[in-house]
């Protein structure tokens, strides 16, 4: 009977490089001349996976977001792995947007993960495991295959390709 391989499809961020990309952008808007005087700032909660951002208007609030996007592009952090939330109205004058970072596969995502795999008909099977979906076939160049064709579709959601056995 012929082994099975497998392996892993998730969304993960390296919470180590987002908080290097968090202080470096930080270090950038305290030498900056246009942020002098200004209230921005940037706090990563890292437990829950939280970046609130701070800024004084919203065009400053814009400018740090730029700058966030360039240190986390330099650091291999996908942007479609952060979700935006709304600009609030904060205390001071200021104004708040919360980005939620994405950790794990949205069901509805890995529902239509194992649905693109189903209609391409690949001789292997999808299965959605909490937050990740796994793989399967008795061939590694089907997983090869597969693997390529995800690559290439959108599901709106970074994706890495983990455990290949």
């Amino acid at each position: 009977m012929a082994e099975t391989s497998s392996f892993d499809v998730v969304s993960t961020v390296d919470m180590q490089e987002m908080k290097n990309a968090v202080d470096q952008t930080l270090k950038e808007i305290g030498q900056r001349f246009d942020f002098k005087g200004s209230k921005s700032d940037l706090t990563l909660k890292e437990k829950d996976k939280i970046l609130e951002v701070v800024s004084d208007d919203d065009y400053k609030l814009k400018a740090v977001l730029e700058i966030l996007k360039a240190k986390c592009v330099k650091r291999g952090i996908s942007l479609k792995s952060l979700d935006y939330g709304k600009i609030d109205e904060a205390l001071g004058g200021t104004v708040r947007q919360n980005i939620t970072i994405q950790s794990g596969i949205p069901t509805d995502k890995a529902k239509a993960i194992v649905k693109k795999i189903k209609e391409q008909k690949f001789k292997a099977q999808g299965q959605i495991q909490e937050d990740q979906v796994r793989v399967q076939s008795k061939s590694k160049d089907d997983l090869q295959s597969v693997i390529a064709f995800l690559k290439q579709e959108d599901f709106g959601i970074d994706l890495q390709f983990e455990n290949f056995r």
